[in-house]
């Protein structure tokens, strides 16, 4: 499954150490980190550059040594992003209802009709029909304030109710979101860093090496920060009996529990020294 990628890992090395280290990190310290999960000095510059451009980041230096500092940007958007990551959207009830998403886009604002849709299905909204989309009741603040931010209130209905007959709810829930590809995205979670969060922990009775933590701790979080983002949260009555995003949660725990802090102490140790 591996999603890692020079890019995917630079917003993740940044969104779990760069707010730790004062919103700064020398460049030669991304560099260096990034490079023992694989990525070249050269990819990782270019990734370094693209966010820049996207207001991400910014350059600044101290003590003289080159480096980048988040934006106020990048770090409403990390914070906003941890709000699923690491509150991974818990199964809704089905009594508390439905929330439904109806709205109708002229062609001259299709760029924003675009992004109605893009920016509802982030937050979890199933593709019912054209121009109607659904979530688990709990998502109408969230949607009125993405129709509210888009300056699309007068295009838009957000409606809030319970489901009072008509098809299946499990068939629409099939329907309206690629459950497969979420159930698979969690085993194949849960397959790659059961093993691989395992085997360093046993090779290191007094405590697994910060750099060995920092690599298998960054590489299971990049891995993990994109299935929450996918998962809707749906009620439990309309998941299949064995659905697997309850173990690949429990296991992303562990993982932060047992590396989290010598994955950090790495990070500390690089940019230390990177920045003498």
């Amino acid at each position: 499954m591996s999603s890692n990628t020079s890019r995917t890992l630079l917003v993740t090395l940044l969104g779990a150490f760069a707010r730790r280290t004062g919103d700064w990190m020398p460049i030669k310290g991304i560099v260096a980190l990034l490079e023992e999960l694989g990525i070249d000095e050269s990819s990782t510059r270019t990734g370094v550059s693209r966010l820049k451009k996207r207001g991400w980041l910014v350059p600044e230096k101290q003590d003289g040594k080159s480096g980048y500092r988040l934006t106020e940007l990048a770090k409403t958007s990390l914070a906003s992003g941890d709000e699923v990551i690491w509150h991974a959207r818990q199964p809704a009830r089905l009594e508390d209802g439905w929330c439904i998403a109806t709205f109708s886009v002229p062609e001259e604002q299709r760029a924003k009709r675009h992004l109605l849709r893009s920016r509802l299905a982030l937050l979890g909204f199933g593709n019912v029909g054209q121009g109607v989309w659904i979530a688990p009741a709990r998502m109408a603040a969230d949607a009125l304030e993405l129709i509210d931010g888009l300056d699309l209130t007068n295009n838009t209905n957000i409606l809030v109710g319970r489901h009072a007959g008509g098809q299946d709810l499990t068939r629409m829930a099939r329907e309206s979101w690629d459950l497969e590809a979420i159930d698979a995205g969690y085993r194949e979670f849960i397959a790659r860093h059961q093993t691989g969060f395992q085997t360093p922990m046993r090779s290191h009775q007094d405590g697994i090496e910060p750099r060995d933590g920092f690599v298998h701790y960054l590489r299971a979080l990049d891995d993990w920060r994109v299935l929450p983002m996918r998962d809707p949260g749906l009620p439990r009555e309309l998941l299949r009996s064995d659905w697997p995003g309850d173990p690949a949660t429990r296991l992303i725990e562990e993982i932060v529990t047992q590396l989290e802090q010598s994955a950090f102490s790495y990070v500390q140790e690089v940019v230390a020294l990177e920045k003498r």
